[in-house]
Order: structure tokens, then C-alpha cells, then sequence
């Protein structure tokens, strides 16, 4: 009697597929590389272009985080009205903070997240409840499954974008290091 193993098939990077044995260690380490593929640049232009309010989820009152520091450009170098939500904070950079996305005065443009990668499903939920349509998740925080889940639920997503770094490189003002130039330039922004 033989035993006939599961296999899957896989697509490399050079577009041609091969049938791989599912248990063995290179099907898992394609399982694990990127495939999805988010909006192109100028896509992300039309998402920041058409938003006006931002919901910040995982930000926070600490000025030595990356939150921190995007909520504090969003609020100084672009025209959004940013909510911050955090259960554990009542107020950031001035603000009130909220407890949830459901709590908001009004339904974000965009709900920016700075949680783990494992926590985006359960975010991607709380989008869709308040019926925001864009998920922009922060630069290093990447999920594939739930991208794909939330493209499933209507929702546009952008995984891995500083959506800080991208407003300020379309808008003419991004160092190389990421930070604002502060430079005046006779170059038109885009707004």
C-alpha cells in the first residue's frame, strides 16, 4: 500500500508554478513569503487625497513611539481631523482618546493601526462594524491573511506604509531619514 502525499502547488517568484510536497520545509517557507500585493502608489495618493479624517488605533501618550510621532505630524502637517484610540489613555497629544473605533464622533476616512500583526483580524472586524472603508497598517507590521481578509470585506487595505511617510513624500517635504524638511520649496504640493 503506498502512501500518497498531500502536495500543493506553488508559484514562484519568476511566475512559473511547480507541485511541492505540503510538508515539506520549502512549501512552508513559501507559504510565508509576500504575495499580496496592496495599492500602488498612486492609489495611496488617491486614498490620502480623498480622506479627511484619520482614526490612529494603538496610538499613544508616549512621545517615544512611532504613534506618537505620526499623530503629531498628521495633526501639524496635513488638514485630517485625527482621533486617537486607546482604552488606556484618556487623552494624546491634546486630544481625548477613545476607548474604541465605535466610540468615534464620526466614521474615519482611514484607521491607521499600530497593533501587531496578529491583532490586524480582529481590527479589520471593528472596521468593517463602523464602516470605515480604507485599513492603512503601519510599516513593519505585516499580516497576509488578514489582508486578504479584509479585502474580502470590502475594505481597502494598505499593509506595511507609514501613512505619515507617504503623506510627506507626496506632498513634497520627506527626508531621507523620514522627517519633515521643513523646507520651503517653489515646488507645487499636492493636496
Amino acid at each position: 500500500m503506498s502512501i500518497v502525499e498531500e502536495t500543493v502547488t506553488s508559484q514562484l517568484a519568476n511566475g512559473l508554478t511547480c507541485e511541492i510536497p505540503a510538508s515539506s520545509p520549502l512549501a512552508k517557507l513559501l507559504r510565508s513569503q509576500r504575495t499580496w500585493v496592496g495599492p500602488s502608489a498612486k492609489q495611496r495618493l488617491g486614498i490620502l487625497r480623498k480622506a479627511k479624517s484619520v482614526a490612529i488605533v494603538g496610538a499613544s501618550p508616549n512621545a517615544a513611539r512611532s504613534s506618537y510621532f505620526v499623530g503629531t505630524y498628521l495633526q501639524q502637517s496635513s488638514d485630517y481631523r485625527v482621533y486617537f484610540v486607546n482604552p488606556n489613555a484618556d487623552t494624546i497629544l491634546g486630544q481625548k482618546a477613545y476607548p474604541d473605533l465605535a466610540s468615534l464622533p464620526e466614521v474615519p476616512d482611514i484607521v491607521d493601526v499600530f497593533r501587531k500583526g496578529s491583532d490586524i483580524p480582529s481590527v479589520i472586524d471593528d472596521v468593517v462594524a463602523v464602516g470605515a472603508k480604507t485599513i492603512w497598517v503601519q510599516l513593519g507590521i505585516w499580516n497576509q491573511d488578514a489582508a486578504i481578509y479584509g479585502e474580502s470585506k470590502g475594505l481597502t487595505v494598505v499593509m506595511d506604509r507609514c501613512i505619515k511617510i507617504e503623506h510627506a513624500r507626496f506632498h513634497g517635504g520627506l527626508h531621507l531619514l523620514g522627517f519633515d524638511t521643513g523646507q520651503i520649496s517653489g515646488r507645487k504640493t499636492l493636496r
